[in-house]
């Protein structure tokens, strides 16, 4: 025979929620993520790499990537 085992909230009184962070924790993730990417963020975007951005957006993109593809609307 077996027992179904659930977990109990730390506070009984407390609303039981099905998953998810509180406001607080995900404050403090975003704050520490921030410092953690924050240089990186700073650095900006190569040259070379917002000249391809710049050319997979353009309206002939797919003919640049690979002028054989055919456009059959599935965008």
């Amino acid at each position: 025979m077996t027992k179904e085992v659930k977990s109990q909230p730390n506070n009984p009184a407390a609303p039981r929620k099905q998953g998810g962070l509180n406001a607080e924790i995900q404050s403090r993730i975003g704050h520490q993520l921030r410092a953690m990417y924050d240089d990186v963020v700073r650095q900006g975007v190569p040259d070379r790499f917002a000249e391809l951005i710049r050319k997979l957006d353009g309206p002939d993109a797919a003919a640049q990537i690979d002028p054989t593809a055919k456009n059959d609307g599935r965008d």
